[in-house]
């Protein structure tokens, strides 16, 4: 049987990986008060298709049994954004605001499957959200956190790119430009489209050739610091909402920089396609693996939830994991969690086996018994296949099969060096091995 395109699967020391980089963020985003939730796979299909232009990659839900003449009704997520709106309107009287949320959950985009593409996927998301005013802090905080997220993680160095679409929407009317969402789509495919084709696609939308070279001319700054607010001001464009937006990318960019291992960039190409998206926008790209696009996205939603009596403005930022992790082939240095096999003499005397195992385990050292009572050669190849770096031969005595150092011990008190305790994952790739 073939496999499915786009629906990895891993092995199980790539498992240990994923495993490994979901506690790291869980551990990360926990120190700064997230609190974790899970919502369902599916939501309303009309709820879905409602929030940016998406509905092509949305997995409609039906019984079989319906058949063709009953509509579909529900879809599978597509992001972990929207779910959480939903989840917060209707769980709102039940919060404490402003909520602070992480989630780990699948999701599922029909796209063509392809390196850093997938249909179903892992995606690792926080937010804070408020009722009806939500203190532009919680922007530089989230970038700030996310940042500290990527730092400890064993992938190139991450470029986390901030922009503020107040400062383009802000250029635009400066400019005169009627339809600024419309101009921002297309500056959004500046990564993909060269920019005099760009340039092009601006004139079709009715812009002079002037304007068009001076938002191609916004689209160009990129900076480590602040001083990208003189190169807008050396534009010549004012408008109200550009000095808003300049001075909110200013306090993120000082906010987020600083983290050792990510460099933070201010980068107003960015402009980010989904609709919801009303201030703050963040990517975020890999040295030396450019090609898999954003492995981390997101931004300021002001208008996403609301009911008749209150909005509940937010701030987040989702990390692509599957997108991150499958492309770098990341392996962990052993398959199982086994620190410990513990050999067997003769099958009469696995119960004395049994009981050293489980001294072990009680000391929180994860350990399991040979499964045949081989020769003790055959045993410490069955060690060796699986990485498992310590055999204990009954009663007391334990062996590093990697050394060959062989010491005396008691299993109410011996146990491995930390390193040894747990898997751990092999190496860093590097752009070199981007082939």
């Amino acid at each position: 049987m073939s496999k499915l395109s786009g629906f990895p699967e891993f092995l199980p020391r790539e498992r240990v990986v994923e495993q490994q980089v979901l506690d790291h963020l869980r551990r990360t985003f926990e120190l700064h008060g997230f609190a974790n939730i899970e919502t369902r796979a599916v939501e309303p299909l009309d709820v879905l298709l409602r929030k940016g232009e998406i509905d092509k990659e949305v997995y409609a839900v039906k019984r079989l049994a319906a058949g063709d003449a009953e509509p579909a009704e529900l879809a599978l997520h597509y992001d972990l954004t929207v779910p959480f709106a939903r989840y917060v309107l209707e769980n709102a009287g039940q919060l404490e605001f402003p909520f602070r949320r992480w989630q780990v959950q699948k999701v599922w985009r029909g796209e063509r499957p392809q390196q850093g593409r997938f249909r179903e996927f892992t995606q690792a998301d926080i937010d804070i959200v408020a009722r009806d005013v939500l203190p532009f802090h919680f922007d530089v905080e989230v970038a700030r956190v996310m940042a500290e997220a990527l730092a400890g993680l064993p992938i190139p160095t991450a470029t986390l790119q901030i922009s503020n679409r107040k400062v383009l929407e802000g250029f635009y009317l400066g400019l005169g430009v009627a339809e600024p969402a419309t101009v921002m789509q297309v500056v959004d495919k500046l990564d993909k489209v060269p920019a005099d084709k760009v340039r092009e696609l601006l004139v079709e939308q009715g812009l002079a050739g002037d304007q068009a070279d001076k938002v191609l001319a916004l689209a160009e700054i990129v900076t480590t610091d602040t001083s990208f607010v003189a190169r807008v001001e050396a534009l010549g464009v004012e408008h109200e909402l550009l000095a808003v937006g300049l001075s909110e990318l200013s306090q993120v960019i000082e906010g987020a920089s600083g983290v050792e291992g990510v460099i933070v960039t201010a980068d107003l190409r960015i402009a980010r396609g989904l609709d919801y998206y009303t201030g703050t926008v963040f990517e975020t790209r890999l040295e030396g693996w450019e090609h898999l696009g954003s492995i981390c996205s997101g931004g300021r939603y002001d208008e996403l939830a609301s009911d008749r009596r209150n909005s509940y403005p937010g701030v987040g930022i989702s990390l692509g994991v599957s997108r991150l992790l499958v492309p770098l082939g990341l392996a962990a240095s052993r398959s199982v969690p086994s620190a410990v096999l513990v050999a067997v003499d003769t099958e009469d005397s696995r119960a004395g086996s049994n009981a050293v195992a489980q001294q072990l385990r009680s000391r929180g050292i994860a350990t399991e018994v040979a499964p045949k009572a081989d020769k003790f050669g055959k045993q410490i190849q069955y060690a060796e296949k699986r990485g498992i770096p310590y055999v204990w031969f009954p009663p007391t005595s334990v062996k590093d099969i990697r050394s060959g150092d062989q010491v005396d011990a008691e299993p109410t008190t011996w146990a491995p060096p930390t390193e040894d305790l747990t898997p751990h994952i092999l190496r860093t790739p590097s752009k070199e091995q981007n082939t």
